[in-house]
């Protein structure tokens, strides 16, 4: 069984979820309720995601549309603390730089882009364009 262990914590200026466990198809639907119930009103929601041990497409295409859901309402989302499976699925999919704006990774290499994944120059030299959600 997929265990995911989400703790809420509202400021005045955001809110901050704590994400630990597993973010696939059969726990994303908690994550994402979780965050339905948070009134935003374009304050930054950010996640902190060390926890999180491992993230399938379920768990990327929520990060996405969360992103557009939060950008529609003048929010932002700020992800923190990713590492090992989870960020390496972010930059192979080439959504690293988009939903971690700026950041060039942790010194110790945890969210460095592996070795072989494509980067946005390599992938603009192949001639593949990416578009952004």
């Amino acid at each position: 069984m997929n265990d995911l262990n989400v703790v809420t914590q509202q400021y005045a200026d955001r809110t901050v979820i704590t994400v630990a466990g597993e973010m696939d198809l059969h726990t994303c639907p908690a994550l994402a309720q979780a965050t339905l119930v948070i009134p935003l009103n374009g304050k930054t929601l950010h996640l902190e995601m060390s926890g999180v041990t491992f993230m399938d497409s379920s768990g990327l295409n929520f990060l996405l549309q969360l992103r557009r859901r939060l950008l529609a309402d003048d929010g932002q989302l700020a992800l923190s603390g990713l590492r090992g499976h989870p960020a390496r699925v972010l930059h192979l999919t080439g959504a690293y730089d988009l939903l971690v704006p700026g950041d060039t990774g942790a010194p110790d290499g945890d969210t460095a882009k592996p070795a072989g994944a494509p980067g946005r120059d390599d992938l603009a030299a192949a001639g593949i364009s990416r578009t952004e959600p």
